[in-house]
């Protein structure tokens, strides 16, 4: 049986140069409240956390540029992009009042940028697994410039998904606290049918390049150290063992310093894909400190 999700609405918006999708929940002039999904996904992962709000919102969950329903890239991405998209969408939807920010992972990351870049803009920031990636040193510039040339001679594709019942089970794998049901709803979201009929993800493979820009730590720190904000850091207490998140509890414990509020939960029983594997848990903590920070009804 199909599971039961509050219905989202679908805008267009146009920002420079590229077509974004927009999705919205709840109430127009209730309380906003932006969402910004992470790397490789799409808005709908935040559909069974929208479910559990206790109070009415006006969601705006953007797909970043070339993930969900938003128009692809011709070239490669780059992280500031992101703050230029996030920028005009807040100008379009709140072009006064400052903005509740929640971000998953990447999302969080251009969100806790942004905060510190233009910390007028941002009443209250939530970020889930999002604050920044292993710092690099300039030694990797070389072999990481060349590794790009030729991901861009070559070119990026992925490989083939078979059939929705194969790419829940995968997703079921990487995050053994994700409820089947939940599993095969996204993965049908994550999707699409090619032209030939074969099951294509929605998300441009180009995002699959390697970045030649290094990540520059202290450059974010510096942003970081300008947000005014309150800020509240979730994270799940099961890590998945790889690479990107498995040592974020220790990234974060490096990082504390310089944020004037920060407040730190753990979630139980969850990944690093926190608001699909206990979704009640994220909304509770999440609407908890957004009342707590802001009154509800003030910011944008």
């Amino acid at each position: 049986m199909p599971i039961s999700v509050h219905p989202s609405r679908s805008e267009f918006l146009s920002a420079h140069g590229l077509r974004h999708h927009i999705r919205r929940w709840g109430t127009p002039g209730a309380p906003r409240l932006f969402l910004l999904h992470g790397w490789m996904d799409h808005s709908a992962t935040f559909q069974f956390m929208v479910d559990a709000l206790a109070h009415d919102w006006d969601i705006i969950a953007p797909d970043w540029r070339g993930f969900g329903a938003s128009q692809h890239n011709t070239g490669s991405y780059f992280a500031a992009d992101y703050l230029a998209d996030l920028d005009a969408i807040l100008e379009h939807y709140s072009p006064q009042a400052p903005v509740r920010l929640v971000g998953h992972s990447m999302g969080g990351m251009v969100a806790s940028l942004y905060a510190g870049i233009r910390p007028e803009r941002v009443a209250a920031l939530v970020s889930i697994e999002g604050f920044g990636l292993p710092a690099t040193s300039p030694d990797e510039a070389p072999a990481r410039y060349a590794r790009w040339l030729a991901q861009k001679r070559s070119g990026m594709r992925f490989g083939p998904i078979g059939d929705l019942q194969a790419l829940v089970a995968k997703m079921l794998k990487r995050q053994p606290f994700l409820r089947p049901d939940r599993a095969a709803w996204l993965a049908g979201h994550w999707t699409a049918t090619s032209d030939n009929g074969e099951l294509r993800y929605r998300a441009d493979p180009k995002h699959k390049m390697v970045n030649p820009v290094l990540y520059r730590l202290e450059e974010a720190r510096a942003c970081w150290r300008h947000i005014t904000c309150p800020v509240l850091w979730l994270a799940g207490d099961s890590p998945e063992p790889n690479s990107l998140t498995f040592n974020i509890l220790e990234l974060m414990r490096e990082r504390r310093d310089g944020f004037a509020d920060l407040r730190e939960a753990s979630i139980a029983n969850a990944g690093h894909m926190v608001q699909q594997d206990q979704p009640e848990a994220v909304a509770a903590a999440v609407e908890a400190f957004l009342l707590e920070t802001t009154a509800y009804g003030k910011a944008g």
